[in-house]
C-alpha cells in the first residue's frame, strides 16, 4: 500500500470572524497528484495557508508523514520536505532570478548540489536562464510564477502545494505552467494542486476533492470526476 504522505482531518479554520474552513477531510498519497478543486470563496486557499502553517487552525489535525505539524511555521515545514508555491507567487522582487532560486535552497549546504539544482531548474524553464540576472520584480505574471515554481523545487520537497497556480495567467503561459506540474510529478515529486481551472486540474491530476462552502462535497478519481455531470455542470460551464 502506497503511503499517506498528508493528512487532513476535521480540518476547522476561522479568521475575521467567518469559519472559511468547516471539517476538511482528504489525503495525499506519496507519488500522486491530487488536485483540489472549488470556486473561489470555497475555502481551498485557507486550507493550503492552515497546512503550512500560515493560518492557526481551531480544530481538526494535520499530519505530515506520519505526524502531526499543527502549530508548526511555514520554515520548519520546508527542512521537513513540505514546500508551498503561494497563491500571488511572492517573489522576492529586488532579488535576482538566481538569487531567488538560491533563497529556496537557504536550508541546504550542499554547494555542488545547489548549483546542480539551478540548472535543472533552468532547463525546465529556459526562459528564466536567458533573463538570470534580471531583477525579479520586472518579469511578468507568468515568468514569476515560474520563477515562484523553481524557488521551491530548490528545497527538494518531498511534497509540493500549489495554490491557484495558473490564476491570472495568458492561455500559452497556462499551458506551460500545467505542463511543468505534470512534469514535476512525473519526477516523482508528490503534488497537491489548488486550482480553480477545474478542467485542467483533473486533466493531469490522479484524484480530486471538489471543496464548497468550506467543505469537501465530493472526492475520486480525476478522470471520472471530469466526466461526472454534477461537476461538469457547477465548473466546467457545461
Amino acid at each position: 500500500m502506497t503511503n499517506t504522505l498528508l493528512k487532513v482531518t476535521g480540518l476547522k479554520v476561522a479568521y475575521g470572524g467567518i469559519q472559511a474552513v468547516k471539517g476538511v477531510d482528504f489525503e495525499v498519497r506519496e507519488g500522486e497528484l491530487v488536485s483540489l478543486i472549488g470556486s473561489n470563496g470555497a475555502g481551498k486557499t485557507t486550507t493550503m495557508k492552515a497546512i503550512t502553517g500560515s493560518l492557526p487552525i481551531n480544530d481538526g489535525d494535520i499530519e505530515y508523514l506520519g505526524k502531526s505539524i499543527r502549530g508548526q511555521g511555514p520554515w520548519d515545514l520546508v527542512r521537513q520536505g513540505l514546500a508551498m508555491v503561494p497563491e500571488g507567487r511572492g517573489v522576492f522582487a529586488r532579488m535576482s532570478i538566481t538569487e531567488n532560486l538560491q533563497m529556496g535552497a537557504y536550508i541546504r549546504d550542499d554547494k555542488a548540489g545547489i548549483l546542480q539544482d539551478i540548472d535543472k531548474v533552468f532547463s525546465i524553464f529556459p526562459r528564466l536562464k536567458e533573463r538570470r540576472d534580471q531583477l525579479a520584480g520586472t518579469m511578468s505574471g507568468g515568468e514569476q510564477q515560474m520563477l515562484a515554481m523553481g524557488r521551491a523545487l530548490m528545497s527538494r520537497p518531498k511534497v509540493l502545494l500549489l495554490d491557484e497556480p495558473s490564476m491570472g495567467l495568458s492561455p500559452i503561459m497556462v499551458d506551460k505552467i500545467f505542463e511543468v506540474v505534470r512534469d514535476v510529478s512525473a519526477q516523482g515529486v508528490t503534488v497537491l494542486l489548488v486550482e480553480q481551472n477545474a478542467s485542467r486540474a483533473l486533466s493531469i491530476a490522479d484524484r480530486g476533492y471538489v471543496m464548497e462552502s468550506g467543505i469537501v462535497t465530493m472526492t475520486g478519481d480525476a478522470k471520472t470526476m471530469l466526466k461526472d455531470p454534477k461537476v461538469r455542470a457547477a465548473y466546467l460551464g457545461e
